[in-house]
């Protein structure tokens, strides 16, 4: 068996497996972290035959995030994910880690060196209740000074992603959107992105309610058909009672772990994540 980086159209593979997992994964998700670290996704591999991948995307020097990881049923009880998983681990070695794992699977991920910081939640709904907001100041990402939204996001996330960023919000089918104050200066950044089901809005980034309603009210509208999902910091009160205003239901948690204290971040502007399946 040898382990390896994997190529775009295996890639495409893991995003098939993820889906038959029920995880429902942005159609463009992984193109824009692959975009960000070419050699982010790992598989091992039988002759040709991949069973298991994991995602361990590098984010600037000190930062790195485990995800999409899977082995096919027929591989499973092997010791070949716990392979895959070592290599991932190995190749952000020295790095602080994070991962939004299975709640019921915390014991095993601290035997790996992570511990809890929060908890994380998923919420959605088929015919969400859209926030009544003014949405006059709400505008295309592509309209404002790169650097300007690189700044906000890095506040949010803990620290610069532009290689991400910019494919992010330039892929198929992403409604990318800007909040701007009187001066200009960005106050929100939300993306809505077409699943396999329905849509993500995420990240959903605000300096405060009204903005982050603000910006649901302008992307939510324009969704596919299939449930609006909204994944968020469960500390989060604001969030989580933007969600439940709008009839969304909470499906699923996940604890959000690393392995170092993580980048500081305006959590309090967090009221959606950009992706659970990959950082």
């Amino acid at each position: 068996m040898t382990i390896r980086a994997l190529g775009a159209a295996e890639v495409e593979t893991a995003v098939e497996w993820a889906a038959r997992e029920g995880w429902n994964p942005g159609l463009a998700d992984a193109a824009a972290f692959r975009a960000a670290d070419p050699d982010g996704f790992l598989g091992a591999f039988r002759g040709e035959e991949m069973l298991a991948c994991i995602s361990a995307v590098r984010t600037g020097e000190g930062f790195g995030f485990i995800g999409f990881y899977i082995a096919r049923p027929e591989a499973r009880g092997q010791g070949i994910g716990w392979r895959v998983w070592q290599a991932g681990m190995a190749r952000l070695a020295g790095r602080c880690v994070g991962l939004d794992g299975v709640v019921a699977q915390q014991e095993n991920y601290r035997k790996s060196g992570f511990a809890l910081a929060w908890n994380n939640a998923r919420y959605q709904s088929e015919a969400p209740r859209i926030p009544e907001a003014d949405t006059r100041g709400i505008e295309d990402a592509a309209a404002v000074l790169f650097e300007a939204l690189l700044a906000f996001d890095a506040a949010c996330f803990g620290l610069p992603r532009p290689e991400f960023l910019r494919g992010w919000i330039a892929a198929p089918g992403h409604r990318a959107r800007v909040a701007r104050d009187a001066a200009g200066a960005v106050t929100g950044f939300a993306v809505l992105r077409p699943c396999r089901a329905g849509a993500k809005l995420g990240p959903l980034f605000a300096v405060d309610a009204a903005t982050a309603r603000a910006l649901v009210a302008d992307a939510a509208p324009h969704r596919p058909p299939g449930p609006l999902i909204l994944d968020l910091p469960e500390p989060h009160a604001e969030a989580v009672a933007l969600a439940q205003a709008m009839g969304m239901e909470k499906v699923f948690e996940t604890a959000r772990m690393y392995t170092r204290p993580p980048p500081p971040m305006q959590r309090e502007w967090i009221f959606g994540l950009t992706s659970f399946e990959l950082g």
